[in-house]
């Protein structure tokens, strides 16, 4: 049985009001469709909450919860993470976009077959996103995520295929 992928999309702040509203730091690049009225997380602990509200506070965003109507259990649930099945996730519509749980666990290979590593994690930084690749008896290696150095994705096939330029995989 496939392991259940749970993705990260935003962590319940400070309370606002006594009406039980939390403040969300937003981790997903669509809050419109993430936090939208009836939309369930899961915590850490299991516990589903639902969205009976939103609404944008001096460029926070507010949420009230079905499950929590003051203010002390808005406190309760501060610093808890929210979190939504990989599953319930729309592929993108770009095919040359994806979802960092797409790409976790990808077989890396040069564009002649040699084996490189495998695809641990996605770093998303200011200047782009970098792959990090595990290496068999040696150090991950940072490869940025773009066209010319990463031509192929093939998730059915399971694989990323590499054309780095000179350096960038030496140790």
């Amino acid at each position: 049985m496939a392991e259940r992928v749970t993705l990260l999309v935003g962590r319940i702040g400070r309370a606002h009001g006594l009406t039980g509203e939390v403040n969300v730091v937003v981790r997903t690049d669509a809050p419109e469709q993430r936090f939208a009225v009836g939309a369930v997380f899961e915590l850490g602990t299991g516990r589903k909450l639902t969205v009976a509200a939103t609404r944008w506070h001096r460029g926070a965003l507010l949420l009230r919860l079905e499950e929590v109507t003051d203010r002390t259990g808005a406190e309760e649930l501060r610093g808890e993470m929210l979190t939504v099945s990989a599953e319930e996730l729309p592929p993108p519509d770009d095919p040359d976009e994806f979802h960092d749980h797409q790409l976790i666990g990808l077989r890396a290979e040069l564009a002649d077959g040699a084996p490189v590593g495998t695809v641990r994690d996605v770093v998303h930084g200011p200047a782009g996103e970098l792959l990090v690749l595990g290496r068999d008896g040696g150090p991950d290696a940072l490869v940025p995520f773009v066209r010319d150095i990463v031509p192929t994705v093939d998730l059915a096939a399971g694989r990323v295929v590499l054309t780095p330029p000179e350096g960038l995989l030496d140790v």
